[in-house]
This record gives structure tokens, sequence and C-alpha cells, in this order.
């Protein structure tokens, strides 16, 4: 299963830097940046939901699937 994670295509898009996502979600920046790397194995609903209000997004704008 290949998840991709679009983060960092969403933050160029709303010109957002990383720290200041990290401060308007209240998750760490080592945390977001894993997850920007697609190097996460997991994310909470609640962490997806407080990126998709901060980014004004959908789920799907961040999380990709792909067939290997």
């Amino acid at each position: 299963m290949a998840i991709i994670v679009n983060l960092d295509v969403m933050l160029a898009k709303r010109k957002m830097s990383l720290t200041e996502l990290s401060e308007k979600v209240d998750v760490t920046l080592s945390n977001l940046s894993i997850l920007k790397t697609g190097k996460a194995k997991a994310i909470r609903f609640s962490t997806l939901e407080a990126i998709c209000e901060a980014l004004d997004c959908q789920p799907g704008d961040i999380l990709e699937y792909r067939e290997e």
C-alpha cells in the first residue's frame, strides 16, 4: 500500500511554513516533518482535522493512494 502525503504541496499553495502550521495545529515540528516526508506510519483523525482546518482543505488534498 502506498499512501502519499502531499502536505508540502498544500503548504506551498497556502504560502505557509511548516513552523507556522505547527503553531496553528499544536503539533510538534518534528512530528509534522515526519508526516511531510512520508515516514509516518499513522495519523490521528484529530490531527488530520486540525491540519485541514488550518490549511482550508480536504483530507484528500493531503493524502493520496497510489498502487505500487
